[in-house]
């Protein structure tokens, strides 16, 4: 049984507008959209995957001066970034990754700190995934928005069946379509800074950073658990540090093509 994410990924965009989208750019685009988690799921750990596969080598590589002067600036050393940055991974409890990141400023493209963020299961640190646009907590709700809907109202109104109240005040101002013309299009809420309808269409969540990724580690249950035992996940740590492909992390860094100084 495979458990590629790329497979799923694949077949649920095959023969769509997104059949060649990119997986960074496909979780970009679903991670607000509930109706298509799944595809989010699928394409964010594919990414998420492919960032961490792609750092690694077989033979070990030093690690480049202009790389290491910022490691130096943002953590003190490199010993100190690789303390933080395993206990991290080693401390999370569940399946994620731990990035390390690189924070920019949106208008300046400024070089900010190198920071450490953990995302769980196939969440991503790009500030374009943040916020899921969700009008209910469906763990805590039972019969729909407001709890003044069934479960076919409900299920209805996304599907933009005829017979459902456009302008119902139970559950806000909804509109037939998707604002393009489209018949066909689901019900959608007019209201909220992430929606179609926001003006701004903001992109990046209050409090939310503008990151670029330039390394990662997998600590899904999958990737060591069969090698190294189920007390061996700091030990697979341990290894997959020793196995990182520094060049490929400059390479990401755009430090060296920028000319980024600290």
């Amino acid at each position: 049984m495979s458990i590629c994410p790329q497979d799923p990924t694949a077949a649920k965009t095959q023969k769509t507008k997104d059949e060649n989208t990119k997986t960074k750019d496909l979780l970009i685009k679903y991670a607000r959209d509930p109706n298509h988690a799944a595809l989010f799921n699928y394409a964010s750990a594919a990414h998420n995957n492919h960032l961490f596969f792609e750092s690694l080598t077989p033979d070990p590589t030093p690690i480049p001066s202009e790389l290491l002067t910022h490691i130096d600036s943002s953590f003190s050393s490199l010993e100190s970034l690789r303390s933080h940055f395993l206990a991290t991974a080693d401390s999370m409890f569940g399946p994620g990754y731990v990035w390390l990141v690189r924070r920019t400023r949106p208008s300046l493209n400024e070089q900010m700190k190198l920071s450490i963020l953990a995302t769980y299961n196939a969440g991503s640190p790009y500030p374009g995934a943040h916020f899921r646009m969700q009008p209910v907590d469906m763990n805590t709700t039972v019969t729909g928005v407001m709890a003044n809907m069934s479960a076919i109202e409900y299920a209805r109104m996304m599907k933009g069946e005829e017979g459902t109240n456009p302008k119902d005040e139970r559950v806000g101002v909804y509109a037939k379509g998707d604002g393009t013309g489209n018949p066909n299009a689901p019900y959608t809420g007019t209201a909220g800074s992430f929606g179609p309808y926001s003006g701004t269409m903001q992109k990046t969540a209050p409090g939310g950073a503008l990151v670029e990724i330039l390394l990662g580690v997998s600590t899904w249950e999958h990737v060591w658990l069969r090698d190294w035992g189920i007390a061996g996940k700091r030990k697979f740590l341990e290894a997959w540090w020793e196995k990182i492909d520094w060049e490929k992390v400059l390479d990401r860094s755009g430090y060296k093509s920028a000319g980024i100084k600290t």
